[in-house]
């Protein structure tokens, strides 16, 4: 009987042991992702987001920058090189104009002339001033350059102001029939158009490197998402296998992490069959202290030991369904709520459920832990109001919920929390011949929770108790 007594207090600490794995669990990996997160908390939504526009910040900064220098070197760009640029244009004006003038010199002007450029034939050169300036002299130095035919032609250049404070290069050259071609090269001395093209350039760099830096981010902290999505699965009972990817350091974090769940599995596991075991060993003296009743001569003994093994025996139950929620699995498949839950009222609470079920309430869910959890919903409902009524409907975001409502005494909005606690129990809510252990409403939640289901109360309308139940959906390409 000792060692009896000894398995069940460890069946008895059997929870709090799987609660202090879990918890212990939570902290190491809490611990190995703050050290990646560089000693700071990373939560997968916020905390990517905040990262994302810190780094489209600094690249637009970068961009920003770079824009500005590119704009300030053009603005300082070699005046020289601005001058030769516009001589060899101007040189190229002159020598196909004066081709063309022999061969259609009526269109000249029209031919000649651009948004930049002014030209027209006249009998006599137009007045042209700032001859003497220095760029002038230079600039017809370049154009003889480039076209040293032009040497023997009578070639007047000038440099007048424009209106928006740049230089125009105006000039004459005198055409073999004694005719003169006039002509105007607008702002000469701006660096603008040149800047324009590299400002564009710059931007279009800057934009392509921009999506490209986004995009390398994204797939850098690919690793790191999945492995904070998988931390807060584990942290919700789920075995979720991570993929070794990323830096040495991401793939060092996903092994012990797999070999973390790996050893969570094998501890509740174990703790599983101990209890089976326990379960095994005691139910045999209990049988035999039931049938050792049926001898005692004083009834009020007879019926007191009666009570205790069967008290015990319910412990038992509830104990062994609360651990099998730890580690239970399931393969998902189809399931008809309203079908599903009628049934299960229909055994076990007859004419006592009162159910309204939308039409199409068809999911992909896992069954047998869904029903699991919601039995004690609706056993706790029953009993503590007589009837209960159980209404299955999509939420506002399209998700199906079960809700169970009662007009029991219901329980205090600051009890919600307590209550998902094993063996919490509300003396005022519950009478000493509540059913069960305190682990009903823990079992459920730890079965939703984990399955990626929620677990929510509120009071209801007639002064019970309302629990929603959000079914939790199994995605498509999931297997259990």
């Amino acid at each position: 009987m000792e060692r009896v007594a000894d398995r069940a207090q460890d069946a008895a600490e059997g929870p709090k042991a799987a609660a202090d794995v879990r918890s212990s669990a939570r902290s190491q990996l809490s611990a190995a992702i703050r050290r990646i997160a560089m000693g700071r908390d990373w939560h997968h939504g916020p905390r990517l987001s905040r990262l994302a526009v810190r780094a489209a910040t600094l690249l637009l900064v970068l961009a920003a920058v770079q824009a500005i220098a590119s704009l300030a070197f053009y603005n300082v760009i070699d005046k020289e090189t601005l001058r030769e640029d516009h001589a060899r244009r101007v040189a190229e004006l002159l020598v196909v104009s004066n081709r063309l003038h022999e061969i259609a010199p009526d269109d000249l002007a029209r031919t000649m002339s651009t948004s930049h450029l002014e030209v027209e034939l006249s009998h006599v050169p137009r007045a042209i001033s700032g001859t003497s300036e220095e760029m002038v002299g230079e600039i017809h130095a370049h154009i003889l350059h480039w076209e040293p035919t032009l040497a023997g032609k009578r070639l007047i250049l000038g440099l007048e102001p424009s209106r928006f404070g740049y230089g125009n290069l105006v000039g004459a050259m005198q055409l073999p029939n004694g005719h003169w071609l006039n002509f105007r090269s607008l702002d000469i001395t701006s660096g603008w158009p040149i800047a324009l093209r590299a400002t564009v350039l710059t931007l279009i760099t800057a934009v392509v490197g921009f999506a490209l830096a986004l995009l390398s981010l994204r797939i850098i902290t690919r690793p790191l998402r999945e492995l904070t999505d998988a931390a807060d699965a584990i942290g919700q009972g789920m075995v979720v296998p991570v993929r070794e990817s990323g830096p040495d350091d991401l793939r060092s974090l996903a092994r012990s992490m797999n070999g973390m769940q790996a050893r969570i599995a094998a501890t509740m596991e174990d703790q599983a069959r101990s209890f089976e075991a326990i379960s095994h060993d005691l139910r045999t003296p209990l049988a035999r202290v039931t049938i050792a009743a049926d001898l005692i001569e004083d009834a009020e003994i007879a019926g007191l030991v009666r009570d205790s093994t069967h008290e015990m025996e319910a412990m038992l139950m509830s104990l062994q369904q609360y651990l099998r929620a730890q580690h239970i699995t399931a393969i998902p498949t189809m399931m008809d709520l309203g079908l599903a839950v009628t049934d299960l009222c229909e055994g076990a609470w007859h004419g006592k459920v009162t159910i309204d079920a939308a039409p199409g309430a068809v999911v992909r869910t896992w069954r047998e832990p869904l029903l699991l959890a919601l039995h004690p919903l609706i056993e706790n409902a029953v009993h503590h109001g007589g009837r209960a009524r159980i209404a299955v409907k999509p939420d506002s975001d399209g998700r199906w919920q079960v809700i169970v409502t009662d007009t029991g005494p219901g329980i205090p909005e600051d009890q919600f929390e307590r209550i998902l606690a094993p063996f919490y129990r509300i003396d005022e809510a519950r009478a000493r011949d509540t059913a069960g252990f305190g682990l009903g409403i823990p079992t459920a939640h730890r079965l939703l929770q984990r399955f990626g289901g929620a677990l929510a109360f509120a009071r209801g309308a007639e002064g019970g108790l309302e629990v929603t139940v959000t079914v939790p959906v199994a995605r498509s390409d999931e297997a259990g």
